[in-house]
C-alpha cells in the first residue's frame, strides 16, 4: 500500500512538472510578477513603449529569443478581456498575473523558461476552408 502511494505521488509530480516530447522534464519557474520594466529586464530586453495608459502598458521587445509584445494590465479582468479579443487574431501567448507576452510559438516557449506562466494559443483561421 505504501509503495502504491509513493508511485502515485511520483506520477503526480511528473505530470505537474510537464514532459517534453522526448520524455525530458521541462522546468517551469514560478510565474514572474512586477512592472513591465521589471519583466523586460528579466528577459533581457529594452522595451520600446507603444502604449502607456492607466489600464494597459504595452511595449515591443526583442532579445536573443526573438521579437515579442509585452503588456501589463491594471486589472485581471482587463487582461482577460484583452487576451480574449487578441486571440481572435491567432498568435501565441504567455500569460502571467496581469501580464502577457505575445510572439511566435518558439519565442513564448523560450520566455516561459524565465518568466513562468501559462501558454495559450489564439484561433487558427488558416485551418478553415471556404
Amino acid at each position: 500500500m505504501r509503495l502504491t502511494r509513493l508511485l502515485l505521488g511520483a506520477a503526480a509530480v511528473t505530470a505537474l512538472a510537464g514532459c517534453a516530447p522526448d520524455g525530458r522534464t521541462e522546468a517551469v519557474p514560478p510565474t514572474a510578477t512586477g512592472s513591465l520594466e521589471h519583466l523586460a529586464a528579466e528577459v533581457r530586453c529594452a522595451p520600446d513603449m507603444q502604449t502607456d495608459a492607466d489600464e494597459i502598458r504595452q511595449a515591443i521587445c526583442r532579445n536573443d529569443d526573438g521579437r515579442f509584445i509585452l503588456a501589463t494590465f491594471a486589472t485581471d479582468r482587463g487582461q482577460r478581456e484583452w487576451i480574449n479579443d487578441a486571440k481572435d487574431y491567432g498568435g501565441h501567448y504567455l500569460v502571467g498575473r496581469k501580464w502577457v507576452a505575445v510572439g511566435d510559438d518558439g519565442v513564448v516557449k523560450a520566455l516561459r523558461g524565465t518568466l513562468g506562466g501559462d501558454l495559450e494559443t489564439g484561433t487558427d483561421h488558416h485551418a478553415h476552408g471556404g
